[in-house]
Parts: C-alpha cells; structure tokens; sequence
C-alpha cells in the first residue's frame, strides 16, 4: 500500500505499574485514513450486516463497518478495564508529548474520538482535519471551538470552489445528528462483545457532546463572541 507522508500518533496506557497499552495511529497523510499494517481477523460484530446503521451509504460489497473494524483491537485489549480506573496517559504526537492522569473513560474517549474520525466511514471524514491536528484530551469548550472552527474553514474552501457558504452552521449540526446514529449502533455492537463498560463509555461520552452539538451552537457562539472583539470593533 501507498503511503503519502505518514504520521503517527501513539497513545500510551499505563494502567498500573506492570500493565501498559500501546496503540500506534499510522495515518496517511493525504487521505487522513488510518493504515492497517498487519493482517488480522476481525471479529464478526464488525461485519457492516451486524447491526448495521441505517444512514450507512456503504456498498454491500463492503465486508466490514469501517468504525467497527477501528475499534476492535481498542475493545479487546479494554475489555477488563473499569471506566473510573485511573491510568496515566500519553500521547504523542510529531509536535508534542501530552501525559495526563486521567480515567478511562476519558482516554479512550479521546483515542476513540481520533479512531472513528480516521475510520473511513463516510459520516465521520467531516472530523478529519479536526484529527490531523488531534488535541488529546480537550474538553467539550475546545472541542466546540474547533469542530466550529474547522467547518467554517471549510465553507470558505467551499465559497473558494464556487459552492455556497453555511453560516448558519446548519451542516455541522446535520454531522451530529448523523455521527449520533453511528455512534447509538457501535455501542450496540460494543455492548454484546465486552464485559466491561470502559469501552462503551467512552463511546456515550461522545455521544453526550454529540447530542448536545446541535443545540448549541447558537448559544456557544454568542459565549465566545468577545474572544473576537479585535475583529468587530
């Protein structure tokens, strides 16, 4: 397989202190997908047939649900973990080394989020520049800034292309609400293969941001306004 300009990101669990996870993100750097480098078998909860969600614009030729296949390894190896156990996470990344105490839940939400926005699935490539430039751990403020941010970024590109620009943010709402269904149907397959419920809080936790996307963007927007009075005076 071709690889254009490659980058990794490396998330590291230590769990305690003779357990560690390792889970190295190679992602090609044109198409922004995750490289599978070793051959593996994939459980059958991650065929596309099993449970599959009802916005998938997938062929049935395809064999396996992208975001299912991108979590599989993480599901197996957390199968054991409590989500409230206290790890120390790194990740790291070409630019920086972020280590945190944290629960995890909230590592795997932030390594999940990064794995279904690298996935493939065509719901999730909105979130591909959002993981390009991957803030781990970033709370729901600066995940609201950025995934705000980066689809006003893309209506210019689209205005420069001659498209229509949403101002409104109508499209990033419509993202949500899709990504929302994704996200309800991996955590159904989640639930019938794993004994323990890191995984699929981690999972819940994204959701949560997602449901409430939507409904906020108005209000959040006017909660950031004075950031950008330099530009409005």
């Amino acid at each position: 397989m071709e690889i254009n300009n490659a980058f990794t990101i490396e998330y590291i669990f230590n769990l305690d202190h003779s357990v560690t996870e390792r889970f190295q993100f190679i992602i090609d750097g044109k198409t922004l997908d995750a490289i599978h480098t070793d051959a593996q078998r994939y459980p059958d909860w991650t065929r596309l047939e099993n449970n599959k969600c009802p916005n998938c614009s997938l062929s049935e030729k395809i064999q396996f649900c992208p975001v299912a296949q991108s979590l599989a390894v993480i599901t197996a190896r957390f199968d054991k973990i409590i989500s409230y156990t206290e790890i120390d996470l790194q990740v790291k990344t070409a630019e920086r080394t972020v280590i945190q105490k944290t629960s995890a839940q909230s590592a795997l939400s932030s390594m999940i989020g990064l794995a279904m926005a690298t996935s493939g699935c065509p719901h999730t490539k909105f979130f591909k520049p959002m993981a390009n430039f991957h803030l781990p751990l970033s709370s729901d403020t600066e995940t609201f800034y950025r995934a705000a941010s980066m689809y006003l970024l893309a209506q210019y590109f689209i205005k420069r292309e001659n498209g229509s620009a949403d101002l409104e943010l109508s499209g990033l709402a419509e993202i949500y609400n899709n990504l929302r269904i994704i996200n309800h149907h991996t955590i159904e397959r989640i639930k019938r293969e794993t004994s323990a419920d890191s995984s699929v809080n981690a999972l819940v936790h994204l959701d949560m941001f997602a449901l409430s996307m939507p409904m906020i963007i108005e209000d959040s927007l006017e909660e950031i306004k004075y950031l950008f009075t330099p530009y409005l005076d």
